[in-house]
């Protein structure tokens, strides 16, 4: 299934988007799409026979805002130099193990939404990722299999960045990376089972309709199971909780000076193949 949210910030409400693309409401039969909707096996199976069905209305998506597919997200979990060809464009030795750093929830916003660059910003950069949605309470997980059980589905992530804030101003990660409107996510959940290897899915991104990252999850260091696994030994990841699992090559902080990075009046389109598309316009925080 694509679950997604539909409505003005802070009102969004839960939709579906079924396999002839016809956007339906959902708000009918769940009141939301959230951790305990996903952690509801009898809650997820109303909402699939209602779609097989026929019976959810149709709704017009003619200017209706398209918000983040998740609600009351836990955390972020962000994994870090993850693409083998993303480490050498930067330079960076492929880490022996997975790099962990955290977004704030309140970073995430919606596919299509406004993203702002920091103020005193001149290195916000771009990375397509392909997100990690977990739809049971993971603690100590002992296999990939064991960790896959318990991914509920997928979502397009951008993972944006200011790398000035991230690497020159000290500290960890987190300055560069939890700044407002950093993570917009959708337009879809995509429910794991139309994902049969989150191993074979491309990703691409543009900046003003040039072509900046075209990569594929193959090329991940640590794949989308030994991801989960691994996070689920240092920290409980419970329903409803996002992890984002690293960026392919091709971002500004990869390229030849001067570097390309994003300014006011740009604007990025990424998409993951089969979990949609986002587009932002870059405006002055």
């Amino acid at each position: 299934m694509k679950l997604l949210r539909v409505g003005t910030a802070g009102a969004e409400r839960p939709a579906l988007l079924d396999t002839e693309g016809t956007l339906r409401d959902l708000s009918g039969v769940v009141a939301d799409i959230d951790g305990a909707l996903l952690a509801d096996g009898a809650a997820l199976g109303r909402v699939r026979s209602a779609a097989e069905a026929g019976e959810l209305p149709a709704l017009d998506p003619a200017g209706l805002r398209v918000g983040p597919p998740l609600a009351r997200i836990g955390k972020v979990v962000c994994i870090g130099l993850n693409y083998h060809d993303h480490a050498r464009e930067t330079g960076a030795e492929a880490p022996a193990e997975p790099v962990i750093f955290f977004k704030a929830a309140d970073t995430v916003v919606g596919p299509n939404d406004t993203v702002l660059v920091p103020r005193g910003s001149v290195k916000t950069d771009w990375e397509v990722e392909l997100a990690v949605v977990i739809g049971r309470t993971a603690r100590y997980l002992e296999s990939g299999e064991e960790a896959l059980a318990h991914v509920a589905g997928y979502a397009v992530a951008h993972d944006v960045s200011e790398r000035e804030f991230q690497i020159e101003r000290g500290g960890t990660w987190d300055k560069g990376k939890n700044c407002e409107t950093f993570n917009p996510l959708g337009p879809w959940l995509v429910t794991a089972d139309e994902v049969p290897d989150p191993q074979a899915l491309s990703l691409k991104l543009w900046v003003n309709g040039e072509l900046k990252q075209d990569g594929t999850t193959a090329e991940q260091i640590f794949p989308v199971a030994e991801v989960v696994r691994y996070v689920s030994q240092f920290m409980t990841l419970y329903p409803g909780d996002v992890i984002n699992t690293g960026t392919p090559a091709g971002v500004a902080l990869g390229q030849p000076e001067p570097k390309p990075f994003l300014r006011a009046g740009d604007v990025v389109e990424l998409e993951i193949a089969g979990l949609g598309r986002q587009r932002q316009e870059l405006k002055n925080a």
